[in-house]
């Protein structure tokens, strides 16, 4: 049995802190896409880490972790990655395997990112320059490594075939960057990379399913920066929703039952892209200090606004979410009035879709008002103690997308999460 995590929005939605919620009750956590431009943060014993591409079930005893197909994955990252997670006293090389098809992200993939966002100037996509587009390109153009690839003995001349190709394009940006430092830390991380449980990944999990092992599928990104059905062009490349799964871990779409999908109470976007119900006032800064809207993985200020049902609903839709979980509702607490975006006008037309294009148009948000709770709720525990306008915020919520608010977080701490009965 598989059951799915992942997030309905643009991203930063705290699928780490939920995942990690969710892990005790599964034998195996498996990554099936992205790469280190997630950033999952987690809280051990008080102490605060971010992971970028293992699994968020290492913190747990006896629980198998698994870097899918699906990932881009960051040798250099994932060594640094690995040594944080030592220094909680976490055996990584025990629960810790690695698929053989997974794609290298290599040093000139970054480099190509940063040439090609540079050229773009003011039309830049938000790139994390981590080198995770040019590292899906040489996967869907049959040009990149896998980490199969260095378990044979021409790695290194694979290697320098695919910098002549990556060179080429470097110089139609005339981009000239010296990265022989990236190298040198790149092959140390790829020995270290070696030492690792390298291993068919499909055949391992699909193995684990049969033989009744319980799996959480962990997603990275949101489901509205989906390279198919996100706010293309400004989206990430890989798919972000349930489908991606299956191609990303090599299983068949019946073995999925759960979709839980993660919502803020509000909504945040990083980078470029159209963000219909975003706030540039006084409202869209007090929610961006309180909800401390920074990313994990840049550090870059997030942009701030309302709920957005219209995208909620079609991520619902195209995921096929049976339960949600909403974050961050504590960060609402101090506003009198909140707003739910229920529509948009397009070009002056109402909708209740999400366009084909959403940049370059004109969509004004929809609203409808509620009146908000002004109460702490970092300390309730159960959800009959919420306050009355907090149910009533929630109860639309329900009603509009016909699925139930089963979680709802109310601080960063793991035992912050308020179940309904």
């Amino acid at each position: 049995m598989v059951d799915v995590i992942l997030g309905l929005q643009w991203g930063d939605e705290g699928k780490g802190k939920i995942v990690d919620y969710f892990a005790p009750k599964y034998d195996m956590v498996a990554r099936f896409q992205g790469g280190p431009n997630a950033g999952h943060t987690l809280y051990v014993g008080g102490k605060k880490i971010v992971l970028h591409q293992i699994p968020s079930g290492i913190f747990h005893e006896n629980k198998i972790n698994l870097i899918g197909s699906g990932v881009v994955l960051d040798a250099v990252t994932l060594k640094k990655e690995c040594e944080a997670v030592a220094a909680f006293g976490i055996d990584y090389r025990k629960s810790l395997y690695v698929s053989e098809r997974t794609h290298l992200i290599l040093p000139t993939h970054r480099a190509i990112d940063r040439a090609s966002e540079a050229a773009k100037g003011r039309d830049k996509i938000g790139s994390t320059l981590k080198g995770i587009s040019p590292a899906y390109m040489d996967k869907t153009g049959r040009n990149g490594l896998r980490v199969g690839d260095l378990l044979a003995g021409d790695f290194r001349k694979k290697y320098d075939q695919l910098k002549k190709k990556h060179q080429q394009i470097l110089d139609t940006f005339s981009f000239d960057e010296d990265i022989s430092q990236s190298e040198n830390e790149f092959f140390e991380s790829i020995e270290f990379l070696k030492t690792l449980k390298i291993i068919n990944g499909e055949y391992f999990i699909n193995d684990a399913i049969q033989s009744g092992k319980n799996i959480l599928a962990e997603g990275a990104q949101g489901s509205m920066l989906d390279v198919d059905f996100g706010t293309f062009p400004f989206v990430t490349s890989s798919n972000t929703i349930t489908g991606g799964v299956c191609n990303g871990l090599g299983i068949a779409p019946q073995k999925i039952k759960e979709v839980i999908g993660i919502t803020k109470a509000y909504c945040t976007r990083v980078g470029s892209g159209p963000f219909p119900t975003e706030l540039h006032d006084e409202t869209g800064e007090l929610i961006r200090k309180n909800g401390n809207e920074f990313g994990s993985t840049t550090g870059r200020p997030r942009r701030c606004g309302w709920i957005d049902l219209v995208a909620l609903n079609f991520a619902c839709m195209i995921n096929g979410v049976t339960q949600l979980v909403m974050t961050k509702a504590d960060v609402l607490d101090t506003l009198d009035v909140l707003k739910v975006c229920t529509g948009y006008s397009v070009n002056g037309k109402e909708t209740t879709q999400v366009p084909f294009q959403m940049d370059g148009i004109s969509i004004e948000p929809l609203y409808k008002e509620f009146t908000g709770w002004q109460t702490d709720i970092t300390g309730i525990k159960d959800f009959q103690a919420l306050p009355p306008q907090m149910d009533t915020y929630i109860d639309y919520i329900n009603s509009t997308l016909e699925i139930s608010v089963k979680y709802i977080s109310n601080g960063p701490g793991t035992n912050q999460l308020i179940v309904a009965q």
